[in-house]
């Protein structure tokens, strides 16, 4: 009897640690910040240099901001850069919406998903507008994401769920040729704003 009290006893334990954890897990904040540089070995640069396009574009990390900045040419049918976050994804929860704190050029870019590994294929892409050397914070719902194919909507594509998010990122495309500078201080998770 003592051994079947003491191992329910251990039973009930681990169970409440596990949930316990489980608890933990679920309300930790999800969030990618560049405190540490190397985050920044999580993200490469995908131009339109991949079509015969000549825009160039760089990353770095400085003062805890990942510095995405080129120059954006429209030469030889080119006219996009991006940057992307391809390693150590995150479990980001299902619906909660995403803030991204940023410092700006005054231009428009594309945040964008994707729900695979693929260099190319389906993104979700919701677009924002940049205020010239203004900190701002944007949020984006699930309901701000289209489905496109190389700047074509995609009909009948799989509903986004972020649980689903292998890969994210930023692209500027405006059609409008040269420099610029995204600095990106965080994204995260915040609960969805009703």
């Amino acid at each position: 009897m003592r051994l079947i009290t003491k191992s329910m006893l251990t039973l009930g334990i681990s169970l409440l640690a596990f949930c316990s954890w489980g608890i933990q897990n679920n309300t930790m904040e999800k969030r990618i910040d560049f405190t540490n540089p190397k985050e920044a070995q999580n993200w490469v640069i995908v131009n339109d240099t991949v079509m015969g396009g000549r825009s160039r574009a760089g990353l770095g990390i400085e003062k805890d901001m990942l510095i995405f900045s080129g120059d954006l040419s429209l030469q030889n049918n080119g006219g996009f850069a991006s940057t992307r976050r391809i390693y150590e994804p995150l479990n980001w929860n299902s619906s909660e919406t995403f803030e991204i704190k940023m410092l700006g050029d005054g231009r428009s870019y594309q945040f964008r998903l994707r729900t695979n590994r693929n260099a190319d294929g389906v993104a979700y892409v919701a677009n924002f507008t940049t205020k010239k050397d203004q900190i701002q914070s944007i949020q984006f719902n699930i309901n701000d994401f289209t489905a496109q194919f190389r700047g074509r909507l995609v009909r009948g594509a799989p509903a986004l769920n972020f649980s689903d998010i292998a890969q994210m990122g930023f692209m500027l495309a405006d059609k409008n040729p040269g420099r610029f500078v995204l600095q990106i201080s965080h994204i995260r998770q915040i609960p969805e704003i009703i």
